[in-house]
């Protein structure tokens, strides 16, 4: 949903991708030369001339853009080559995303930009494919037999992109039991299984230290905003804002407790513990404060264009000490959106580090920004066929997924590149 909120009400719009194939004019030169960029990252002159047709045909109107239709569809196409080059042959991974976010950086990048994480599944079938399981994917909104990857994602006042993935690869699949498929999918041996927050914080922390993309807010789902490691990642680089998404039943209190030390004996030791000095003043869930909040504090904002015309949501602003393990912990704020309408109220919950000075109309355009990445993965899979693909291993996965994202890009560059101008949009995240 596209949102019609007034400009002046955002630190910045983030433009809607509306190039059309009739923009265009040479398309296949301007791939070209996009594709020069990256000709040392591989070492064989068939390895080039592979990478370039691999993503020529994911913008190709076939209805699967798997290797072997791109194969048989593209000038000189070897099925089996190209399956070798995708899943087995070296490419300089690292020096492709080295250069990558470069370009991301010269045509989109900001001092205002911001980094979102989210993870997409993509449902596939049969057991053999790299870190596939029955797991729950966002992409159908239910378990499935699928894989998951966790994907950064860069948003500015210029566009969108997605600027580096990791394969989240179920815990089982590193038990005995599982041995023969790794072999099979030429899982490398130093890959330990590390949780989506985990993989996101691995991102987070090679793209501050690459410092190519400047961003100054990280934006994410409940899954990593509930995610001690990723919070304490993000609070660890100076000056960054950041806005996640939280549960309904996260624990907080208006005000701070008091607090006290309470001495006991334990192992023949006088030890101390911090308890709370009124055994009374239980947190309450943020639910609670939300359905207790007077309608004086809540600001209705059309934000989004829906089938049936503009949504409007109301919006409140609390500062909160969220409770770890009954105790308070640290100050953050509150946003809380509520639907409006007949029915039953539902509610979406977010906490944000800025000072209590940020201003409401600045938090409901963080808490909606992470559209942007949704959008990235609406666009790579309808459009580029990201979701297409029918290999196995490690290396083929990333290596199909990292087509995916520059393909995606080089269309935002054409945009770009052309001065291609269009309606500004604002958006919700669900």
């Amino acid at each position: 949903m596209l949102p019609i909120q007034r400009q002046n009400e955002y630190l910045y719009p983030v433009p809607k991708f509306d190039l059309k194939k009739s923009d265009i004019k040479d398309f296949d030169t301007e791939l070209n030369g996009f594709h020069e960029l990256f000709i040392d990252c591989f070492q064989r002159s068939e390895s080039r001339d592979h990478f370039l047709k691999y993503m020529a045909g994911q913008f190709s109107d076939l209805e699967r853009k798997s290797i072997e239709p791109i194969a048989l569809a593209v000038e000189q196409g070897n099925v089996r080559a190209m399956q070798r080059f995708v899943s087995d042959t070296p490419w300089d991974d690292y020096n492709i995303g080295i250069k990558y976010r470069s370009l991301v950086n010269d045509d989109i990048g900001s001092p205002n930009g911001a980094l979102i994480f989210d993870e997409s599944g993509f449902v596939k079938k049969g057991d053999d494919s790299i870190g596939v399981g029955r797991q729950y994917c966002g992409t159908i909104g239910k378990v499935d037999n699928c894989q998951v990857g966790v994907f950064a994602a860069y948003a500015s006042e210029a566009g969108y992109s997605l600027v580096d993935k990791r394969l989240f690869i179920p815990s089982k699949w590193f038990s005995d039991e599982y041995e023969v498929r790794r072999k099979k999918c030429n899982l490398p041996e130093d890959i330990i299984f590390k949780t989506k927050p985990q993989l996101a914080v691995e991102m987070l922390g090679a793209l501050a230290e690459e410092k190519i993309l400047p961003f100054r807010y990280v934006l994410a789902d409940s899954i990593y905003g509930e995610s001690p490691d990723f919070i304490h990642a993000v609070e660890s680089l100076p000056d960054m804002t950041y806005m996640v998404a939280v549960s309904s039943d996260t624990l907080c209190w208006l005000r701070r407790p008091m607090t006290l030390l309470k001495e006991y004996k334990w192992g023949g030791e006088m030890k101390t513990r911090t308890i709370l000095a009124d055994t009374q003043q239980n947190p309450i869930t943020i639910e609670t404060l939300a359905k207790n909040t007077n309608n004086f504090f809540w600001y209705r904002r059309e934000v989004s264009e829906g089938t049936k015309g503009p949504i409007a949501y109301e919006f409140t602003k609390r500062r909160i000490i969220l409770s770890n393990s009954g105790l308070p912990k640290k100050e953050v704020t509150l946003l809380v959106r509520r639907t409006i309408g007949a029915g039953k109220e539902s509610y979406s919950f977010f906490i944000c580090n800025a000072s209590s000075s940020m201003k409401l109309k600045h938090l409901v355009w963080l808490s909606g920004m992470r559209w942007a990445i949704e959008q990235c993965f609406e666009e790579t899979k309808t459009e580029l066929g990201m979701d297409h693909y029918e290999v196995r291993k490690f290396m083929g996965w990333h290596h199909h997924i990292q087509t995916s994202m520059m393909a995606h890009f080089f269309l935002w560059h054409l945009k770009i590149r052309m001065g291609k101008k269009s309606t500004i949009h604002y958006a919700v995240a669900a």
